[in-house]
């Protein structure tokens, strides 16, 4: 059998990758989809249950309506059409971080169908990525394996998680590889957080990922035989798994082997994928209408209620505030990495003297400040209204840029906003033009190589003069001043 390793390029050119990928994300209810008790994190274990979490006899469910709507929220801001008219289903199957036995969800007729995602493909064009259905259920418990100090040989439940509610955002086989399905995630997710739903935590399990990948000889319609990644914890290491199946899958095949329809799962440490169990068929679970929940019904009324706090979506933003700031698309997309981040960035805009200045600063003194320190927007020294402040003190003139990074530095390390700094400090710009005219006389006598260089066209030099000069000032002096002083000294 052919090896992952020795699979060359152009062996791998003989065949095309399908994949799709089930997405669940967790909503950001504060009580569980089907009873009151609450979804907080990180409670102690088994302290956030009822009867209905534990599946005891005679618990009824009922239903959560801020799940419905959040699941509306998101399946709209997914291009989905909405059911009218929903049911839930019981899918069967024993875990024993499933207390019911099974897992009330939704089959045949779901919350949402038939939407789509747009990713960039090649360079200036984007593909969309159909999306099958968004459906609502509950989530499992967590079975705990590690932290057994008085017996490393046990594992534990935890079923705080169980009944907690979930959309699963299925995807059509449109996904052709990794980096596809790298993108497609990236864009979901920030679409969810615009909207609010979810916080998309990865760590806390609020989203989670499963990838169905298969591959089929070039120009065959037919699907290959797929396996499924499980319990994958980060998108980049989705990407690895998916790399990782397309080898084992085209070295089973060219060995003369058959793909087992199988769940794996993924060692990140080892960069492989293990058999985990046979992949179940539809049919295995033995789905049935679940008979404690009445149809759930959304009707267009309550769709365009809902519809009316969906925000504007990042794709669209981007292309707008190009058009508003005379931003680069590229920092657009840096400025509409968050919502949060994209409100506070147009708030200020709106009322500074040159919106793009405040989204040069943004980008230049205040994400990589924010970085270095491991803070989020939301923690910033530095608010939104003080990069402002700063923007208009530089247009004016008022302080220069050496002076402003100055500011900054001290701000951060005081933990201060920037106008209380700055009122402290009050650093002045010089913008004396006789004493500019002194200092660069003397720099051109000391210095009469540069000088006839410069004269001679090598104008890259005057960045040598103008720096002597603010080194002179301590950085206090006003650069176009300086500028011009030295252009008329030095002809």
């Amino acid at each position: 059998m052919v090896t992952t390793s020795a699979i060359s390029a152009a062996v791998r050119a003989k065949y095309e990758t399908v994949i799709g990928l089930e997405v669940h994300v967790h909503l950001l209810t504060k009580t569980k989809i089907f009873c009151s008790c609450s979804t907080r994190f990180g409670a102690a274990p088994n302290s956030n249950v009822c009867p209905v979490c534990l599946g005891l006899p005679g618990a009824l469910p009922v239903m959560n309506r801020k799940a419905i709507a959040f699941a509306v929220l998101a399946a709209q801001a997914l291009n989905c059409t909405i059911n009218e008219r929903s049911i839930f289903a019981r899918k069967n199957y024993f875990y024993p971080d499933m207390p019911m036995g099974y897992q009330i969800s939704q089959y045949d007729k779901p919350i949402a169908e038939h939407g789509w995602i747009e990713v960039p493909a090649e360079p200036g064009a984007w593909k969309k990525i159909g999306i099958t259905r968004v459906h609502l259920e509950a989530d499992a418990g967590k079975s705990l394996h590690e932290g057994a100090d008085h017996d490393p040989n046990a594992s534990f439940i935890d079923l705080n998680r169980a009944c907690t509610p979930l959309i699963e955002i299925v995807t059509d086989p449109d996904i052709s590889s990794p980096d596809e399905a790298y993108e497609y995630l990236t864009r979901l997710k920030e679409i969810i957080l615009y909207t609010g739903v979810s916080d998309c935590n990865m760590e806390e399990g609020s989203l989670r990922c499963d990838a169905n990948i298969s591959v089929r000889p070039v120009g065959q319609r037919e699907l290959g035989t797929k396996a499924e990644i499980k319990n994958v914890n980060s998108f980049r290491f989705i990407r690895q798994a998916l790399e990782y199946e397309i080898e084992r899958h085209i070295s089973v095949i060219e060995g003369g082997g058959e793909i087992v329809q199988e769940t794996r799962l993924y060692n990140s440490d080892e960069g492989r994928t293990y058999g985990m169990r046979s992949k179940e068929h539809a049919h295995d679970y033995r789905y049935f209408p679940e008979p404690d929940l009445l149809p759930m019904m959304v009707d267009a009324a309550w769709q365009e209620e809902i519809r009316r706090q969906l925000p504007e979506l990042p794709t669209v933003r981007r292309t707008r505030m190009v058009a508003d700031y005379g931003i680069t698309e590229a920092d657009a997309y840096t400025l509409t990495a968050s919502r949060t981040l994209a409100d506070q960035f147009e708030a200020a805009a709106k009322v500074s003297k040159n919106a793009r200045r405040v989204a040069n600063l943004v980008l230049s003194e205040l994400l990589g400040r924010l970085k270095a320190a491991g803070l989020e927007i939301e923690q910033s020294p530095v608010s939104m209204a003080g990069v402002a402040q700063s923007a208009d003190l530089v247009e004016a003139g008022t302080i220069s840029g050496k002076q402003l990074k100055d500011l900054y530095d001290k701000a951060f390390a005081n933990g201060e906003d920037f106008p209380v700094v700055y009122e402290r400090e009050k650093p002045a710009q010089i913008s004396d033009t006789s004493l500019f005219e002194k200092l660069i006389d003397e720099l051109i006598a000391a210095n009469p190589k540069q000088a006839e260089q410069y004269r001679a066209g090598k104008k890259t030099l005057a960045g040598f003069f103008v720096g002597q000069v603010m080194k002179s000032t301590k950085g206090q002096a006003n650069p176009a001043l300086v500028n011009e002083v030295l252009q008329k000294k030095l002809g």
